[in-house]
């Protein structure tokens, strides 16, 4: 009995050695679970954070075509969400697969040296996003102008209007969720947001009161954005 208990604290120290060298170098995985994901008037606004998250990965999906879930993952496996908006967007305007665009962000800063890095120029991404990459912008600021950029082009927002959202302290999930709320129901954006800041509403109410399904928010935001992009 005594040799067997010497072996049993041996085999938890050497354990890990045994394992595949895949198993080991598999990356640490974020979860970023929502345990309210249903609107419920008792208590309006425990979804918000789930509907937020949601309309903004619904609509980063439908304009750059790519699958939900994939975002979700990335995610989950630690790309932040400004580095996501950031690679897409210059991918799409530069050639550059996204892919490699994050590795490149991952071995260089700022996101001016990553896309040089990864063979692409600044210039080729748009004006607005070209000047804050020039500029050494940082990753929130960059990914802002993206969102910003989506918004006037898909024309959802003016100017003007989506300066007032930015100055009144709209974030991108905000930002996303005003806009297609209030694409819907045809009432300004900014009064949308400051009924949720004023605590008058909250987003699960706004989303009810539209009559926005929650549970297919990318299919509502194909329809929204089947106008063609100017």
């Amino acid at each position: 009995m005594r040799h067997r208990n010497r072996i049993i604290p041996l085999i938890s120290v050497f354990a890990p050695l045994l394992l595949p060298l895949p198993a080991l170098a598999i990356p640490a995985i974020t979860c970023h679970c929502f345990t309210e994901r249903a609107y419920d008037a008792a208590r309006p606004a425990a979804a918000d954070p789930y509907f937020l998250a949601s309309m903004q990965n619904s609509f980063f999906a439908q304009v750059f075509h790519v699958e939900k879930k994939d975002i979700v993952l990335a995610k989950q496996q630690g790309t932040s969400a400004d580095d996501l908006w950031v690679a897409y967007a210059v991918a799409a305007r530069t050639g550059v697969s996204p892919k490699s665009l994050l590795q490149a962000k991952r071995e260089n800063e700022p996101w001016r040296v990553a896309l040089a890095a990864a063979g692409g120029r600044p210039q080729a991404t748009g004006p607005r996003l070209a000047n804050a990459l020039q500029a050494s912008a940082p990753t929130a600021r960059l990914a802002e102008t993206v969102v910003d950029d989506l918004l006037i082009r898909y024309r959802l927002l003016a100017d003007r209007e989506l300066a007032a959202l930015r100055q009144a302290g709209a974030t991108n999930q905000e930002l996303i969720m005003a806009a297609v709320i209030a694409a819907k129901i045809g009432q300004p954006a900014r009064q949308l947001l400051m009924q949720v800041k004023g605590d008058a509403k909250t987003w699960g109410a706004l989303l009810q009161g539209a009559k926005i399904d929650t549970k297919n928010l990318q299919q509502e935001i194909a329809r929204i954005l089947s106008r063609p992009p100017a």
